[in-house]
């Protein structure tokens, strides 16, 4: 990472009073190029960054407007994709430097400055999607969902038919032999599997690597 195009993003804070200050910083092509990763090649953000100090903390809370593009999976195409992030971030004085969790770090209580561009990159970054489509696609995909979800609302169970004298007959529910099938079905999907593990968000990873290759 080209260390001086993102010096802009700093803010001192050494000699900051106890009280809130609002910073205001944007970015386009470039600010995104300083990033080893191949995700978001173009983009452009306004970003406001309401920055409150305390005796013990500092507080902070970035609001961010951003459009990227992306390409899209299915297609190939490039395409514009919006979006607007409210994140928080607390950075807790002590005696040394260290990530306790994504919301909170310590640090050195002597530092004077922070650069916030690592912070906007990971909250604009952490937006975008796993399955990035072409709005186009997504439309579709919303439909079908629809579709789906409709054709769910019909029971099997509730039908009707004709007995021997021709009159109509209604029938909700099913027998109990299906009960049983339903009780057996049910301590099957209790069952825990170890295969059923966490997966891990791809897009973490991706950010560990480049924090890593940062330091």
């Amino acid at each position: 990472m080209k260390k001086n195009y993102l010096a802009n993003y700093r803010i001192d804070i050494f000699r900051l009073d106890n009280k809130q200050y609002v910073h205001e910083f944007e970015g386009d092509n470039e600010f995104f190029s300083h990033f080893d990763q191949d995700v978001i090649k173009k983009g452009k953000f306004k970003a406001q960054v309401i920055l409150d100090k305390s005796e013990t903390m500092i507080q902070m809370l970035y609001n961010i407007d951003a459009v990227v593009e992306l390409i899209c999976d299915k297609s190939l195409e490039q395409f514009e994709y919006p979006l607007l992030v409210s994140q928080k971030m607390i950075l807790k004085f002590s005696d040394r430097t260290e990530e306790v969790t994504d919301e909170l770090m310590l640090i050195d209580r002597h530092v004077q400055q922070i650069n916030v561009a690592q912070d906007i990159f990971d909250f604009i970054f952490l937006q975008i999607p796993i399955k990035k489509l072409h709005p186009r696609f997504v439309v579709k995909e919303e439909t079908l969902e629809d579709d789906f979800e409709d054709d769910e609302d019909f029971d099997d169970d509730d039908l009707l038919w004709e007995d021997e004298e021709g009159e109509i007959v209604y029938s909700t529910g099913g027998s109990e032999d299906d009960d049983d099938d339903d009780d057996f079905e049910e301590d099957d999907e209790t069952d825990d599997s170890p295969a059923d593990e966490e997966k891990i968000d791809p897009r973490w990873a991706i950010l560990k690597n480049l924090k890593n290759n940062n330091n």
